[in-house]
């Protein structure tokens, strides 16, 4: 397949994108080293490889939750803009 400014013009109004004219040409040239990249991997014997699913063997690698830093209800609340003795106060969003 080959792209031309047809494909481009189409591609770019899909992706709601506005190209100049040199634009265009530099993308046609890329979208075409693209493809020949896909076409030169399409060359490679992949029989009895298995497709990849996961980068790693690791299955739910967890870590333990571990408290780094514990801070006070009044150093929380310090730099709040709006609080009482133990809330932060902010403006009602949700009317009844």
């Amino acid at each position: 397949m080959n792209i031309d400014e047809q494909t481009v013009d189409k591609i770019a109004h899909l992706a709601r994108l506005e190209l100049a004219a040199d634009e265009k040409q530099a993308m046609i040239t890329d979208m075409n080293k693209i493809l020949g990249f896909m076409d030169k991997l399409n060359e490679v014997d992949t029989t009895g490889v298995e497709p990849l699913v996961y980068m790693t063997a690791e299955v739910n690698n967890l870590r333990d939750d571990v408290v780094k830093q514990d801070i006070t209800t009044e150093e929380a609340l310090k730099n709040a803009p709006l609080h009482d003795d133990s809330h932060f106060l902010v403006a009602k969003v949700i009317s009844k």
